[in-house]
This record gives structure tokens, sequence and C-alpha cells, in this order.
């Protein structure tokens, strides 16, 4: 077997040792748990079907693409105020932050449905070629799309990182001191560990801001680990005993609501420019490594754009049927990806497989829910933040002209518009009597503009 260096980074077919490939893993699956579970406790889906149909989503997106294309599909944000209408259209209330199960059926409709978009769009793209996307979706919007994607999601990184209290508590300074010290210790790994350890810095990170949380519970001074709310066992399908060891996710079947559907499926808008952006953000990292391997990758992954956007398409079905929350491909493991050049799909299908292992254990789950959220927050400011620096490598790697009139239109409506409508109106833009979502109307928005503002060059191309 030829040995690769591992400070240069493993290409997708590229498969680490088993040590490795575990470790590399489970740092991708701590990286997908802050926001999955997130989405998971805000809308008050199950965690442990959350948790589980991230990885089996995973899983077959990974078959769909022919195991090329190295994502990690997890829950939505973009979804978050579609299923709280959809809730509130329809009386559902959470227990015990917990949905109904009925609720949560009506929503999995919705989400079945808004798979039929992706895949609609993948089909354009098989179709008509990836140039009519390119048309459609050049990097003067993928890039500030994806900017606003970690943009948007700065105030969620600072909202866990620093706790929103009037009174200096002993709990409040022990909070932000175990952020400050997950977020630092998570970039220091990152610039000056080498090698092996040099790949692992989110784990590293989120590990060192854990044993420090533990240190001051062992004191007596603070207690920032959290506690699994008894609700989350009730809905098991099945429970070895009373449950502690084992159970079952609650796994559940749709229920026809068309109200869901017209307030979730539109959404799905929202992330197609979201997850080609990430194809775009794949290419330059993925091609970087290949390069300093002096390899070749033998194939484009901007090129097979179309099966990632069926692919998205039907794990959100996918998610859909077994209970889990709509989805996309996540920036925060392409962020991993980029920061540790490990771009193995061995490691993603480990960490889908580790996923549902996790989601069947109890104790495992409550690891979950125990950990600080000081330690997410620390390690959510640098994900997000290298979510929309991404979004600079796209426009820099594909030389979008800023000093094009046109260009600068088109990026400053889509950033104003995406983070304006997030702070302004807490991420959906009222608009002639309808809540569109932020990123869905700012990509939308951009997308009408370069096209109306790309008129006169077509014409002027022609002569």
């Amino acid at each position: 077997m030829k040995q690769f260096k591992t400070e240069v980074g493993y290409l997708p077919e590229e498969r680490p040792s088993w040590i490795r490939l575990i470790l590399y893993a489970i740092q991708q699956v701590i990286v997908m748990f802050p926001a999955t579970v997130t989405v998971a406790l805000v809308t008050g889906f199950q965690v442990s079907t959350t948790i589980f149909a991230s990885g089996l989503a995973t899983l077959c997106f990974i078959l769909i693409t022919g195991r090329k294309i190295p994502l990690y599909y997890g829950s939505s944000f973009a979804y978050l105020t579609a299923i709280a209408s959809m809730c509130a259209a329809e009386g559902f209330v959470k227990v015990d932050g917990i949905l109904p199960t009925e609720a949560i059926q009506y929503a999995q409709f919705g989400i079945i449905l808004s798979g039929f978009v992706s895949i609609a769009a993948g089909l354009l793209v098989r179709f008509f070629g990836r140039r009519a996307v390119e048309t459609i979706l050049p990097a003067s919007i993928t890039g500030p799309v994806a900017m606003i994607i970690g943009l948007t999601l700065a105030g969620n990184a600072l909202s866990d990182a620093i706790p929103n209290t009037p009174d200096v508590t002993a709990e409040s300074v022990t909070w932000v001191v175990v952020a400050l010290v997950t977020l630092i210790s998570t970039i220091l790994y990152s610039r000056y560990l080498k090698g092996f350890l040099g790949q692992l810095p989110l784990l590293l990170g989120a590990l060192t801001g854990c044993a420090v949380a533990g240190i001051v519970y062992a004191t007596g001074a603070a207690n920032l680990f959290r506690a699994m709310p008894a609700a989350a066992l009730d809905a098991s399908l099945w429970k070895l005993g009373d449950g502690s060891i084992f159970a079952v996710p609650a796994f559940s079947l749709p229920k026809v609501s068309w109200t869901a559907a017209a307030a979730i499926m539109p959404i799905a808008i929202a992330t197609i420019p979201e997850s080609t952006a990430h194809m775009y953000q794949l290419d330059i990292y993925v091609n970087d490594v290949a390069k300093r391997k002096g390899k070749k990758l033998g194939y484009s992954l901007i090129d097979m754009l179309d099966r990632n956007l069926i692919g998205d398409g039907l794990c959100d079905m996918i998610s859909g049927v077994v209970g889990g929350p709509a989805g996309t491909n996540y920036g925060e493991n392409i962020s991993t990806m980029a920061i540790t050049k490990v771009f193995s799909v061995p490691v993603l299908v480990a960490a889908a497989v580790i996923a549902m292992i996790v989601s069947f254990f109890t104790p495992l789950i409550q690891v979950i829910y125990g950990i600080p959220l000081a330690v997410i927050g620390g390690l959510e400011v640098y994900l997000f933040g290298a979510i929309a620096a991404q979004g600079i490598a796209i426009m820099i790697d594909h030389k979008v002209d800023m000093f094009s009139s046109k260009n600068i239109a088109v990026i400053a409506s889509i950033m104003v518009i995406g983070i304006g409508g997030n702070y302004a109106f807490g991420g959906n833009i009222p608009f002639f009597g309808l809540q569109v979502p932020c990123i869905a109307g700012a990509a939308i928005f951009g997308i009408l503009l370069n096209l109306l503002l790309s008129i006169g060059e077509k014409k002027k191309a022609a002569k």
C-alpha cells in the first residue's frame, strides 16, 4: 500500500489507516453535531432521529454520487422558520422542547416534497449543462451566498459562546472562558500542529474545551454540562428496559399536510445556491490537495453538480421519510476538510455509520446533550467564519472582477439582503404579505439582478 504524507492530505478515493480514519470520522461527526442537533432542538424534532437521518442520508448521498463527492448531509437552518410557521398554523406546541409526533409527521410531508425542487434543479443541469447553471449562478452569486450562509449564523455562534445574562456570575464567566479556550485552542492546533495531529484541530479543540469545563465542574464553581430531557425517550419505538442504555430512535411516517408543503417546499430554493457553492468550494480545495500531491483527481467535481443536486433532493426525501429535518450538504464539514486537507470519502462513510450508531445508544445521546454550549459556540465561531471565508475564496479562484459595476451591484445586494434580513427581521423578510427566508430572498434577487444586468453584455457579445 502506498504511503502518503499525512500533512498533505487525502483525496476523495484515498483511505487513511483504520485508526486515523476513525479519528477523522469522529471529528466530522463532532463538527456536524452542533448545527444538526441545534436544528433538532430549535424545531422540536427528536435529536436521536435527526442524527440517524443525517447518517443514513449521507450514506445514500455517497452511493448516489458514485462515492466521488466528499460531502456530509445534515439539517439545514434555512427551514427553521418554515417549520415553526407550519406548527403555528396547525396549532402545535412543543412539550419539553419536543414537537408532538403528528406535527413532525406533517412536517415530514413538506420535507419530502421539498426534495423535488433540488432534483428538478439537478435534472436541468444534466440536460442543459453546467454552463447553463453557471450563467444563472456565477461565482459573483455563489461566492456571496456562501458568505451570507456563514455570516447569518454568526449570531448563533456568539449566542452559544456568550451567555446573555445581565449579571456577572461564576457560571457566565466560566462560560466565556470555556468558549475562548475552545476557540483559541482550535485555532492554535490548526496553525501549529503538524502531520496527523494537525488534521484533528476541531476534535482536539472540543476536547480541550470540555476538559476545562470538567475542571471547573470538579471545583464546584459552575456546571456547564447539560442534561437530556426525559421526553426525548418517551417517543422511542422500542427501549431496552428503561431505555437508559439502548433506545430505538423515534421514527415516524409522514402525513399529508398541504399547509406544511406550502410552508416548507419553497425553502429548497435557498439550498440550491448553497449546495452549488459547496461544490465550487470542494473543487478548489480538492484540486489544491491533488496539485500538492502531484496527482490528478481523474474527474471534475464541478461536472458532478447535477448528481450533487439530485442527491440533495433524494436525501431530503430519505430524511423526511424516517422523521428527520430537511437539510443540505454541510459547510461545517467542508470547512473541516479544508482545514485538515482530509477529503477522503471513506472517512465520511465512517462518520455516517458512527452517527447512526450513536443515535441508538442513550448514554451517547446524553453525551451529545451534555456538551456545553460554550464549547459548541467556540467551535461555531471558527467554523461559521470559515464558511464565509470560503465564499471569498470562490470569487478569488474564479477571478470575479470587483471593478465591474454589475458584479458590485449583485454582490452588494446579496450581502445586504441576506445579512440585513437576518438581523432586521430574524431571518424572514416580509414581502407583500409573504415571509421570505433571507438567504433564499438574497439568492433569488441576486440571480434576477445578474440576469437583468447581463442583457446588454449578451447583445454586445453577439456582435
